[in-house]
């Protein structure tokens, strides 16, 4: 079964996360800029959170966990997001995502990856969206300031119609460009952008951000998510834009 099966390649992914990670330093945050290959371990933590009450009650949230590791021989990023909101005592948002991207170097910028991932969501046309694919990457750019790592390869999804047993399972083309660039020493600009793309619909996905530290741990980081959906059922947007403003933590 798809549920089954995707879980298992997430665990075999990762598993050879734990013994890298006990000789590496964490030594920039997510994602890794700079010259080298051996990074290390590094990662962010993402928190936004409103509420209003008086005439309207408002209730938001908005979480982000990210990992990267880089080596002169692995290349791996994974993470977790969710997003919750209520209107008026209603629910109007409810969406997990699950990622994982394992990647083997075949060069001091070329790499062979494998990638999962599993996203849920409560108000879309699809309950859930599982992918899996493979692939070549290979970093653009590469320097102190500035990087930019494409993807591309094939794969498989698996999804569910909302609310019903109607599933389409089909062979997909993945493509991933992620880009970041060191403004100032403290400000730093990203975005990244996914593309999942078959038969039956292509996902899209594009996350952008500028952040600026305010100490060596913290920072602020404003967003834009845009989610794109070509397939949706009659009513329901083909497009959802979330606009964040958060607090992020770096592990270093």
């Amino acid at each position: 079964m798809p549920h089954r099966l995707v879980p298992a390649l997430l665990l075999a992914m990762i598993a050879p996360l734990p013994a890298l990670a006990q000789t590496a330093a964490v030594t920039s945050s997510v994602p890794a800029v700079g010259g080298g290959n051996d990074t290390g371990w590094a990662g962010t933590g993402e928190l936004g959170f409103s509420m209003s009450r008086g005439n309207t009650e408002n209730d938001s949230f908005v979480g982000k966990l990210n990992f990267a590791y880089s080596s002169s021989q692995w290349k791996h990023s994974f993470g977790a997001s969710t997003q919750y909101a209520k209107d008026d005592g209603e629910e109007t948002a409810r969406r997990y995502e699950l990622f994982d991207t394992s990647g083997f170097r075949v060069s001091d910028r070329s790499y062979i990856w494998g990638s999962v991932r599993n996203e849920r969501d409560h108000y879309t046309s699809y309950e859930y969206q599982w992918s899996t694919a493979i692939g070549y990457g290979y970093e653009a750019i590469k320097t102190d300031k500035q990087h930019l790592t494409l993807e591309a390869g094939p794969g498989y999804r698996w999804s569910k119609d909302q609310g019903v047993q109607v599933h389409h399972n089909e062979a997909i083309a993945r493509g991933l460009a992620d880009y970041s660039l060191q403004l100032t020493p403290t400000t730093s600009l990203v975005d990244t952008f996914l593309v999942e793309s078959g038969s039956d619909n292509t996902f899209l996905k594009n996350l952008f951000g500028l952040q600026v530290a305010m100490t060596e741990k913290l920072a602020l980081k404003a967003g834009l998510e845009t989610r794109h959906n070509t397939e949706v059922d009659e009513g329901t947007k083909k497009t959802d834009n979330l606009t964040t403003v958060n607090i992020v933590y770096n592990f270093k």
